[in-house]
């Protein structure tokens, strides 16, 4: 058998690879799914391997731990008991029970920090959620008379060999402190001081003595995340001395333009050899900026590009958000002159191919490309005649 959960609880038979039961009773998905027993209560029936059994679920944003029994005759519609918590569970251990009479204990930590212990005998149906035996929390001594006791949240726990002790996981998720607790009070809430300040400081002072700056030329350039080809100046060695001699104390006051030149903002002007045309990836970035400016001075001087590599590289280079507003400023200059036409089918061409990928995942794409679609229906409705008028007319010339 095997168990699977989305908002629902599914019961798989391996054997027939079918779903052998349905369990409903979270409103959120679940996260806790396992078996809590290995034989059923009643030893005197026929065991056929899982009707009897008991299991435990638990969902996200919920503060209820059900208990679900497989039944034969179908009728498992609620869970027979369920273990109340003061906040989400995140995470779960138990003692799987192996007798009617052994109880299952259960240890449940929170969202909150604190541990719950559930000590339950499987008997059968109970109403009421059922509360945890025992509570445990973990906190600071605090420093000083006035000082109050911090809480140290607990991220896990699990249960020994000899199922009386416990391995608790607590403090920081990045440098945790494990710790094994005997379970030897009666006590219903237990609170544990731990000092876990010297445990948890991270030596700061070792970790910035470690980051080194490379030195590089003025020459160098860096390319960052965002829209391709864009680049950012990298200091040469003689910036980073001036910046630093900047900063000593007993040097004079540099002037904000002083300070503005010393940060290096200026974008790197665009070199193109000869006076020639910009490079593909600065088309991208131009054509990018003319998209969100509307600038039409821009977008006129990538768009008359009629090198076919040059259309493709600055197509494949462009961010996908920018390839819808492509296509419409595409649609509108198709409708323009013939030739602008001419030259904008090439871009059209080049746009569909390299993105229909991305395309192809557009819900509403139809309605986005209508007066594309439309336009290209209509130009090719003419292909046919003109064709036929085209061949009447050379055999009328050369006759």
């Amino acid at each position: 058998m095997l168990l699977s959960a989305g908002r629902s609880i599914k019961l798989w038979d391996l054997e027939t690879k079918e779903v052998y039961r349905h369990f409903t009773g979270h409103a959120t998905a679940v996260s806790t799914l396992t078996f809590i027993t290995v034989r059923p209560p009643n030893e005197n029936q026929p065991f056929d391997g899982i009707t009897g059994l008991y299991f435990l679920s638990g969902a996200v944003h919920d503060r209820l731990l059900n208990v679900w029994q497989v039944r034969s005759d179908r009728k498992e519609k609620n869970a027979v008991m369920s273990f109340t918590v003061t906040d989400e569970p995140i995470h779960v251990d138990l003692t799987i029970s192996e007798s009617k009479e052994e109880p299952v204990k259960l240890t449940v930590v929170c969202r909150d920090g604190q541990l719950h212990l559930f000590e339950q005998v499987l008997n059968g149906y109970c109403k009421k959620p059922l509360t945890s035996s025992r509570t445990i929390q973990i906190a600071t001594p605090g420093e000083g008379v006035d000082s109050t006791p911090k809480p140290v949240p607990i991220l896990a726990a699990a249960f020994c060999s000899d199922k009386q002790s416990l391995i608790l996981v607590y403090g920081n998720s990045l440098q945790p402190v494990i710790e094994r607790v005997t379970l030897n009070t009666l006590e219903s809430h237990t609170c544990l001081v731990r000092d876990v300040q010297k445990t948890l400081a991270l030596k700061t002072e070792m970790a910035v003595t470690k980051v080194k700056t490379p030195i590089v030329n003025s020459e160098a350039r860096m390319l960052i995340p965002g829209i391709p080809g864009h680049s950012a100046a990298i200091r040469s060695s003689s910036c980073r001395e001036k910046v630093e001699n900047k900063r000593k104390p007993c040097g004079k006051e540099e002037s904000i333009e002083d300070r503005l030149g010393a940060m290096d903002i200026d974008v790197m002007k665009i070199k193109s050899p000869s006076g020639g045309l910009p490079q593909t990836d600065n088309f991208a970035v131009l054509l990018v900026q003319g998209l969100e400016s509307n600038d039409p001075e821009i977008l006129n001087k990538v768009l008359q590009v009629k090198k076919e590599v040059a259309i493709k590289k600055t197509v494949a280079r462009i961010p996908v958000h920018a390839v819808i507003p492509l296509l419409h400023e595409l649609t509108k200059r198709l409708q323009g002159h013939p030739y602008c036409a001419s030259q904008m089918v090439r871009w059209v061409k080049s746009v569909l191919t390299t993105h229909a990928s991305y395309l192809s995942t557009l819900p509403n794409l139809v309605p986005q490309l209508g007066m594309l679609y439309q336009l290209m229906e209509s130009r090719v409705k003419t292909l046919q005649k003109l064709s036929r008028l085209h061949g009447k007319l050379y055999l009328l010339i050369t006759q």
